[in-house]
């Protein structure tokens, strides 16, 4: 637990520090434009990482003793994101669980396999008319009240936002769920994509390079992927041996 709540803490406090400097203090000039594209980048990272507390919230892997702390960091992490419904989202994704890579999955695409088409129908599963009201209310609130500039609400929060939306479809979804040539491992029908444990943390907090490894274990949490996985080439490795000395 304390592994968990700590790491979820140091990714709220970094979100929190650049959503605050960069909407309510950040002085534009021509020095200080390439600080903010590098804060930007560093942002949807860390967008990407509240999503990925809130899923594995989803799980229980966060605080797997204290549900009730579990589900509040989880539904903080999707608020502070883009104001997404933690309640809504929970049963979506344990259906994607369940019917994997099948009609009934909520990810999967339903019948468009393209990148846009696939991408489109991601996109309505997690946002709805309601969240974009909640983000409109909040936008407001800190322009009139907080005298923040639309310009800095947009380039510090929509912005990272939404490529951590297409972060997580192309790295969490599209690459370890599309069809390819070689065959699904087993039923949870997911690959691990073939990156470097660095990478994979980058790109999607290792739902990209151990994502197989998540349908198989899916109370193990972000960081503890690559650790089971070399649980389970243990596992295998030392079945043929016990095979032998049969």
């Amino acid at each position: 637990m304390l592994v968990g709540v700590s790491l979820a803490a140091a990714i709220v406090v970094a979100w929190l520090t650049i959503h605050i400097v960069g909407i309510f203090f950040w002085q534009w000039s021509l020095a200080s434009v390439p600080i903010a594209v590098v804060l930007v980048v560093v942002q949807t990272w860390l967008s990407t990482g509240l999503f990925i507390v809130a899923h594995d919230s989803m799980h229980g892997a966060i605080a797997p003793h204290h549900p009730v702390l579990n589900r509040w960091i989880g539904a903080t992490c999707l608020s502070l994101y883009a104001c997404l419904s933690y309640g809504a989202l929970l049963p979506r994704h344990h259906l994607h669980h369940k019917e994997t890579g099948r009609s009934g999955d909520p990810d999967f695409h339903q019948g468009d396999s393209s990148l846009t088409g696939w991408f489109l129908q991601f996109f309505r599963t997690y946002y709805s008319h309601w969240q974009i009201v909640r983000i409109t209310v909040v936008a407001l609130f800190y322009m009139v009240l907080l005298d923040a500039r639309l310009e800095n609400i947009v380039i510090f929060w929509a912005v990272p936002a939404l490529g951590a939306v297409a972060q997580l479809f192309i790295f969490g979804t599209w690459l370890p769920h599309r069809e390819r040539a070689e065959p699904f491992a087993d039923a949870h029908r997911a690959y691990s994509v073939k990156v470097s444990p660095l990478l994979s943390l980058l790109t999607c907090f290792h739902f990209s390079g151990y994502h197989h490894e998540h349908h198989l274990s899916p109370r193990t949490p972000w960081w503890g992927l690559p650790a089971r996985r070399r649980a389970l080439d243990k596992r295998s490795s030392e079945r043929p041996r016990a095979e032998d000395r049969e």
